[in-house]
């Protein structure tokens, strides 16, 4: 099934309406799907969360990324101190995010840890997991609603590689919802609701256009120590699926 038509990027997209937390040092954004965190070399130069944001505050930073049809918290530092401030807070593994994802079968995580070294494929697109030259990779998964045959996950990387959580999930035998990379089936309405009824020759889509990903929590210090935890709500598409599946799922 081909969605590309619908994994574009919201129109007269305003940095400023995406923000949910801001002080003197951070800015911490919603970031919507379908739209990159840095501009993208093969696509659309015209959108990138960096590019917005420098039109609206002039020298700020990216302080970490978002693939880019994962939605949720991501940070900018408005100043060389504040991006220092929370790199180093990365690098020391400090800095506490969670991701929630709705994923394939019904599953019991209760504190499940995958640590699974994880490299990248030479096209640079995808991950696999290689136990010989993989850097380490550590995930720590909870279910948070269990349903017929999904799963609302919540999730915890201690480490930062990329695509951790998806192939990690795919590990343990629960693939991320429409993410076919990983192994990842659709999900439709006709699977979870009763006497569904299609319209005659038309195609069912699926309830979410794009891997079911979302940033929901980020935890740091900031410049001063203080600390903040920031919560980013679901988007739209992420909370009619949650919404979908347990009225019809649970």
């Amino acid at each position: 099934m081909d969605l590309s038509k619908f994994k574009k990027a919201p129109k007269n997209l305003d940095i400023k309406d995406l923000v949910i937390f801001e002080n003197e040092h951070y800015v911490v954004i919603n970031k919507p799907p379908f739209v990159p965190s840095l501009d993208e070399r093969t696509a659309d130069k015209s959108l990138s969360i960096l590019k917005l944001a420098r039109e609206a505050y002039g020298d700020i930073q990216l302080c970490h990324r978002l693939d880019k049809e994962t939605s949720g918290a991501l940070v900018l530092a408005k100043n060389p101190e504040a991006y220092r401030n929370l790199a180093m807070q990365f690098e020391h593994r400090e800095v506490q995010k969670e991701y929630h994802a709705v994923v394939n079968g019904a599953h019991d995580f209760d504190s499940i840890g995958v640590f699974l070294p994880i490299a990248i494929l030479k096209d640079g697109t995808a991950v696999r997991i290689d136990r010989q030259k993989g850097k380490l990779a550590e995930t720590i998964f909870f279910t948070l609603q269990k349903f017929q045959r999904h799963t609302l996950v919540r999730c915890v990387p201690i480490t930062g590689r990329m695509h951790q959580i998806r192939v990690h999930l795919q590990c343990l035998n629960a693939p991320i919802v429409c993410d076919p990379t990983y192994g990842g089936d659709y999900i439709f309405l006709s699977q979870i609701k009763r006497k569904f009824n299609l319209k005659a020759e038309s195609e069912e889509l699926p309830l979410i256009k794009r891997v079911a990903l979302h940033a929901h929590k980020i935890h740091f210090r900031d410049v001063d120590g203080t600390v903040l935890s920031i919560t980013a709500p679901y988007p739209n598409d992420f909370e009619v699926l949650v919404n979908q599946l347990v009225k019809f799922s649970s």
